[in-house]
């Protein structure tokens, strides 16, 4: 009696762990470490471009935006404007009272421009040599509602106010070249020399005050023949957004109620805020060449694994001919080439933070990485590696064993 004998099936394949992927796509990489390094340096330039642009786009407008939550949002500014024959329009002197009155306001000041007046740190000065300074009558409490504060020396006072003494803003006393107050110090304005008695921080919420010389009223009247008309006003407003807004709509009529059409009223706060999404239109032409980086890069990965499908042909014979299928050769190579562009990705995250830190603190701002930056580049990164890997991959997998181990 004789009994059938079993029939012998063919073995199926083993799986592919994750763990013994990883293994296999770094061993393949290690073994040609300076060609995937090349390969993976596209990758990194550009992933660090993007990464670096748009932390530093986030780092400037988060400082910026911290300034003016610091500063406040509840200032206004009344801007003299132009006549209907084009010349400049004059807000009346009662304006500063006018505009106290309004319900929310809590402290107006006021400049006036002194026209036909140059500053300079001496008479020897050729006078063509202006610095581009002004010089602007002042009323005592300015500084503080305008933003600034005083960095040295003493502020205007009621007495100082009508003698020939003057404040600097901060960009005024760097034009002079005067970077510390003294017993005596001295500039020349209108024909007579001016004593100094202090400078200005920088006035975030109004830069026209950096690079003025301040005055008192009385002094310009009596010292440089001022015509006594303010030519901006600043106001404060309680400090709600419901206040400065009903304040804003009765602004201009309230300053100059003959023409309020010549009184021109903004909000500093908001034209910054403006500048600070502004400020980001260039970052799409860095955006593009950090794009045309990952272009290259995907090239470069394309390329050393197109090379290396072709190096490795004994390799894939050899791994099919022992049983693996063609879609682990697949899974191989591409797990190959997404790790390479993954590894460029990384490194150039990391780069791209790094030089985002090194400028925000050279700056004294806080280093802002947003999660798109980082996140979205190491997304790109993969996704190309997976675009660059897939041709190669594809053939490899297609090799049969016969022709893969002919050609050794």
């Amino acid at each position: 009696m004789t009994t059938a004998s079993p029939r012998l099936s063919a073995p199926s394949a083993a799986r592919l762990r994750p763990g013994d992927l990883a293994g296999l796509a770094s061993t393949g990489l290690l073994t040609r470490k300076l060609r995937a390094g090349l390969s993976a340096l596209g990758i990194a330039i550009g992933v660090a471009a993007i990464t670096a642009v748009l932390g530093l786009a986030a780092s400037s407008k988060a400082a910026l935006l911290a300034e003016i939550a610091r500063l406040g949002t509840n200032l206004l500014t009344v801007t003299s404007g132009q006549t209907f024959t084009g010349a400049t329009a004059e807000l009346p002197v009662a304006s500063l009272g006018m505009i106290g009155r309004l319900p929310g306001v809590t402290a107006v000041q006021a400049t006036g421009t002194v026209s036909g007046v140059s500053v300079y740190k001496s008479p020897l000065i050729p006078p063509i040599e202006t610095s581009a300074l002004s010089v602007d009558a002042a009323t005592l409490n300015l500084p503080a509602v305008a933003g600034s504060s005083l960095a040295q020396g003493r502020l205007l006072n009621a007495g100082t106010a009508r003698e020939p003494v003057a404040v600097l803003g901060a960009a005024a006393a760097q034009r002079l070249g005067i970077d510390r107050i003294r017993p005596g110090m001295r500039i020349w304005a209108g024909g007579q020399w001016f004593y100094v008695t202090g400078i200005l921080n920088p006035a975030t919420l109004a830069p026209e005050i950096d690079s003025a010389v301040l005055v008192g009223f009385p002094a310009a009247r009596k010292y440089l023949h001022f015509d006594g008309y303010p030519s901006q006003i600043y106001v404060r407003t309680v400090d709600t957004q419901t206040a400065t807004i009903r304040v804003d709509s009765l602004l201009a009529a309230q300053a100059n109620p003959e023409n309020s059409s010549q009184a021109i009223v903004s909000q500093p706060s908001a034209a910054l805020t403006a500048r600070a999404d502004a400020e980001g239109a260039l970052d799409t032409l860095f955006l593009g060449l950090g794009a045309v980086a990952l272009l290259v890069g995907a090239v470069g990965v394309a390329n050393i694994m197109v090379i290396s499908v072709l190096e490795r042909r004994s390799e894939i014979g050899l791994r099919r001919a022992l049983g693996a299928t063609r879609g682990q050769i697949r899974t191989q190579f591409l797990a190959e080439a997404i790790l390479l562009s993954l590894a460029g990705g990384a490194a150039g995250v990391v780069t791209g933070a790094a030089a985002t830190a090194i400028y925000a603190h050279s700056h004294g701002e806080l280093t802002v990485i947003p999660p798109q930056a980082w996140a979205g580049s190491l997304a790109a990164a993969v996704a190309i590696g997976a675009l660059a890997g897939l041709l190669p991959a594809i053939r490899a997998a297609r090799l049969s064993p016969t022709e893969a181990l002919w050609t050794v």
